[in-house]
């Protein structure tokens, strides 16, 4: 179960970081990168979704 929650944990940071970091990337503000790192997984989710590739 310890193994399970770490896990989680990095998932959850990971998702952050690449949020804010996306999210400063295409805003270049500070106040849209802690909304969009509060979110995290939902807005790179919706990052990759809604870029053409």
């Amino acid at each position: 179960m310890s193994r399970t929650r770490e896990a989680a944990r990095a998932g959850v940071t990971m998702g952050s970081a690449l949020a804010i970091a996306i999210s400063w990337s295409v805003h270049k503000s500070i106040l849209w990168a802690i909304v969009h790192g509060f979110f995290s997984w939902l807005y790179v989710i919706y990052y990759a979704l809604t870029r053409p590739q």
